[in-house]
């Protein structure tokens, strides 16, 4: 059932959606200071390529004070609105029954776009 609820996924704008993630981390992986951004970028472009089936777990590490920081700045620099995109698509989808189980996946993608560093993704 996972695999075809990824299929789904992908056919529907998952493809867009990790593509679009992949050229922001490039983007943000051109400069020095970028990289720790791009590489949380690429994290969550791996998670919305393929949702159904994985999940992120916080380590105890992310408790730490530069987790806190690069989260701050995370969500001052962009998170914060790729987590609402994320949150609307879920209310959206979420209207029908058809679409509740993307709406939970997009979900998910809000949980990690608002707190990316100190999070892998696992599958379950």
């Amino acid at each position: 059932m996972k695999i075809l609820g990824n299929i789904i996924w992908l056919v529907f704008g998952g493809i867009i959606i990790a593509i679009e993630y992949i050229i922001g981390s490039v983007i943000l992986m051109v400069t020095i200071v970028g990289i720790p951004f791009g590489l949380q970028t690429l994290k969550m472009g791996a998670l919305a390529l393929w949702p159904f089936g994985r999940d992120t777990r916080v380590h105890e590490r992310a408790s730490g004070c530069l987790y806190i920081l690069m989260n701050i700045l995370w969500l001052i620099c962009g998170g914060i609105c790729i987590a609402i995109t994320h949150a609307l698509f879920g209310l959206l989808l979420c209207i029908t029954i058809i679409g509740i189980p993307f709406g939970m996946q997009h979900f998910k993608l809000t949980a990690i776009a608002i707190n990316p560093f100190g999070r892998d993704i696992v599958s379950i």
